[in-house]
């Protein structure tokens, strides 16, 4: 695998991002993988690894750069998760759409990412950002995946929910049956906004998995659930991508 860390410009300043792709058998296509509350950590990059070990070309942004903030280490100290929350809360869909953009700019000038479709992946409080993504950029993200996403279903105009039905793109939507930052209620309510858009949107609850059930540094992994949604994952990149 070939991996890099570098700093793109975007019109704020300037994202370090981690990018990793195979050496060999390229271009590949390319997906645009936004990170949980939590920031850029080598758990993240170990999941970044292993999708791009499937043969694609993977870039994991660090979301927080405005602030100034790169990774936040352990969360046990109540004035740390204070600080995510308010590092999440920063964030809003214009502002990382506009990153994407930036993201976006940098794949289409780089010769080891594939032309064309784009995928895109988001975990806990970026699932909204990757089905968005796909609304906002429709010529190009062709494939999205939101697992435990929060905010799926609001009363904004850009909720992720009326998102969804304005693009093509397949998009599938992980949701844990134990999770209060997404409860049972919205996950029904997703169901049914989306249900006439036949088999291009899935939204599967994944039985007794708790939010944070694919990352295995936590204590709510749950490894048959994270293997089933690698192989949900790879089977939507698959069909969309290649």
């Amino acid at each position: 695998m070939i991996e890099r860390q570098l700093d793109i410009p975007t019109a704020d300043g300037a994202t370090t991002t981690f990018i990793v792709h195979p050496e060999r058998g390229g271009p590949h296509p390319p997906i645009l993988f936004f990170m949980d509350a939590p920031a850029i950590r080598e758990e993240l990059r170990d999941m970044a690894r292993r999708l791009a070990s499937y043969g694609y070309y993977v870039v994991l942004p660090n979301m927080y750069y405005r602030a100034g903030v790169m990774e936040l280490g352990a969360l046990t100290d109540p004035g740390a998760r204070d600080r995510m929350f308010a590092l999440m809360n920063g964030l809003s869909i214009p502002l990382v759409m506009a990153d994407a953009k930036a993201l976006i700019d940098f794949v289409d000038a780089d010769p080891a990412a594939r032309a064309g479709g784009i995928g895109t992946l988001g975990y806990c409080m970026s699932g909204q950002y990757a089905v968005n993504a796909a609304a906002a950029f429709p010529s190009r993200v062709v494939a999205a995946a939101s697992l435990y996403g929060v905010r799926l279903v609001t009363d904004e105009a850009d909720s992720p929910h009326l998102m969804a039905r304005a693009t093509k793109a397949d998009i599938y939507i992980g949701c844990a049956e134990i999770d209060h930052w997404a409860p049972l209620e919205m996950v029904e309510q997703l169901r049914t906004s989306l249900a006439d858009q036949g088999d291009r949107v899935e939204v599967e609850l994944y039985p007794k998995a708790e939010h944070g059930f694919a990352f295995p540094q936590r204590a709510a992994y749950d490894k048959d659930a994270a293997e089933r949604h690698w192989e949900r994952l790879a089977a939507l990149y698959r069909r969309r991508l290649g």
